[in-house]
């Protein structure tokens, strides 16, 4: 046999070994799935006590930050309330008036009380009468301690029952939508502004499980969007796989989430995602 030959016969085994392992072997391939891009944050919010709307600072297509004030009803009842509250907290006149009171009284007290052991220099009755007073005076200062802290906690409570007339944005967002106007009533439950937050955004997926094979949460995933739309495509992260299999449909959710300044990438629009998944043999 020919030294060329026998490299032939050589080289010809090695491919058929190869062919053999791709065939017992299950097969990795790319697939494409399509879902819809949710915005991270899309909100319709109430108001959590009824009343009148006062003011409506929300303007549809207005971006607002975290705790920005969106509708406001008739508070007056409860502003007031938490005034008086904060007066009675401030006034101090008693407590400074016992203070200087028992600092007065105390080293009077223990002078008489020494002059007393001193063979009579003062009566019983005179160390008794300035005990009582110091006694009674610091009895009265613990009151009005205790009082003090009681009129704290009534002025949050009351603090707290003016802010459930005060609808705020739980997140930053844009607002995408008003449905209510000053002097109109408003109940808890009712739809009344909705806010959107897709600085960062997610494309949900229902999918296959042979095209979740091997996935885990963090990787990357290139994804595009539907021509129409005009949106470069961008590589998002597997942030969420479902533990657990669609019993109807026999699919996983899966979420690829992704950031989205400015806005670029719309949600509501349609995106398709290439899954690596392992075809069963």
């Amino acid at each position: 046999m020919t030294s060329s030959s026998f490299f032939l016969r050589r080289h010809a085994a090695a491919a058929l070994c190869a062919a053999a392992v791709l065939l017992l072997s299950p097969a990795v391939h790319a697939q494409e799935y399509t879902g819809l891009v949710h915005a991270r944050h899309d909100l319709i919010l109430s108001v959590s006590a009824p009343g009148v709307v006062a003011r409506v600072p929300a303007v549809v297509g207005q971006q607002v930050e975290a705790r920005a004030p969106l509708l406001i009803l008739d508070d007056r009842i409860q502003v007031t309330e938490v005034q008086r509250r904060k007066v009675l907290l401030d006034d101090m006149s008693e407590v400074r008036s016992l203070d200087e009171r028992v600092r007065i009284l105390a080293p009077l007290y223990e002078d008489t009380r020494k002059l007393l052991n001193a063979r009579g220099a003062v009566s019983r009755d005179e160390v008794a009468r300035l005990e009582l007073e110091l006694l009674t005076a610091r009895a009265r200062q613990s009151q009005l301690l205790a009082q003090k802290q009681r009129e704290r906690v009534e002025l949050t409570a009351a603090e707290q029952e003016r802010d459930t007339r005060r609808l705020v944005a739980p997140v930053a967002g844009v607002v995408t939508r008003v449905d209510t106007d000053i002097g109109e009533w408003a109940r808890p439950g009712d739809a009344l502004i909705q806010i959107v937050d897709a600085s960062v955004c997610f494309l949900r997926l229902n999918v296959p499980v042979a095209a979740v094979t091997g996935l885990k949460v963090g990787a990357d995933v290139p994804v595009r969007f539907e021509a129409t739309a005009n949106v470069a495509p961008i590589t998002g992260k597997v942030t969420y796989l479902a533990p657990v299999i669609d019993a109807a449909s026999g699919l996983v959710e899966v979420r690829i989430s992704f950031p989205n300044p400015k806005n670029m990438v719309p949600p509501g629009i349609k995106g398709i995602a290439q899954l690596a998944g392992k075809a069963a043999r």
